[in-house]
């Protein structure tokens, strides 16, 4: 519940989860009182909580600014930026704040992403230009109809909101997962691109591991939609098995 100071400052409590190694066997809660302010978003309860009450807290962030991905956090339950989260959205509180889910925890608030990276990397993440070496000022120009066949899906910023979301990631780590799928649709969807990641993507633990339960699309701040990005691939390998010569 939330509380006054003896200054006159109302106060929210943050129920926060704290891992140490070597000094934590699992996970505990620990509760702070921070001032709940209007334009204070959950990421500001936490700086304060660090700046002002207990230093040794670890968690991620950058930029404040729903662009770098790197605040993502379980809040109250659901994957959320903790800078676009803000402390008026729980009323009286408690907030707790916890990983996000589904990934090693290495200290605190920090989660593991090695996993999600090397998945990440299999799927060739960029423009592929096979057999050519043009000069750098070489421009390979699109029409805004192709631009938009894939503009959607280029506004992921792998916050990895989405595995948090996802029910089959948290079962299955083995699957690629919503945003590197998305992202393979992002670069195979691109007219300048070359590559054709259907090896990867044709996979049990890849697209057809997919139950379209759409937590996904939910959880994603930037709608980027992965789940419709996965169904739609799957009609494309569908079509390419029943068409062999068919690319797209």
């Amino acid at each position: 519940m939330s509380d006054t100071t003896e200054a006159g400052t109302r106060t929210i409590r943050m129920e926060v989860a704290r891992y140490r190694p070597g000094e934590d066997d699992e996970p505990v809660v620990q509760g702070y009182d921070v001032p709940l302010k209007p334009d204070w978003a959950v990421l500001d309860g936490l700086n304060h909580i660090k700046d002002q009450l207990d230093g040794s807290l670890s968690y991620r962030w950058s930029c404040r600014m729903g662009v770098c991905g790197s605040c993502g956090m379980t809040v109250n339950g659901e994957p959320r930026l903790t800078c676009g989260t803000f402390l008026t959205e729980y009323g009286d509180g408690p907030i707790r704040i916890e990983p996000l889910k589904g990934f090693p925890v290495i200290r605190d608030l920090v989660v593991d992403i090695d996993g999600f990276l090397a998945k990440l990397s299999s799927v060739r993440p960029w423009l592929v230009r096979e057999g050519e070496e043009p000069p750098l000022t070489t421009e390979y120009a699109q029409t805004p109809e192709q631009l938009e066949a894939y503009k959607q899906y280029s506004m992921c910023i792998n916050c990895l909101l989405c595995y948090s979301a996802c029910p089959v990631y948290v079962l299955d780590p083995d699957f690629l997962g919503p945003a590197a799928i998305a992202l393979a649709q992002r670069y195979g969807l691109d007219s300048r691109d070359m590559d054709d990641r259907f090896d990867v993507l044709n996979q049990e633990d890849a697209v057809w591991g997919c139950t379209f339960v759409g937590e996904c699309t939910r959880a994603c701040p930037k709608h980027v939609d992965p789940a419709e990005a996965i169904q739609r691939y799957k009609l494309t390998a569908a079509l390419r098995s029943v068409l062999p010569w068919s690319r797209r």
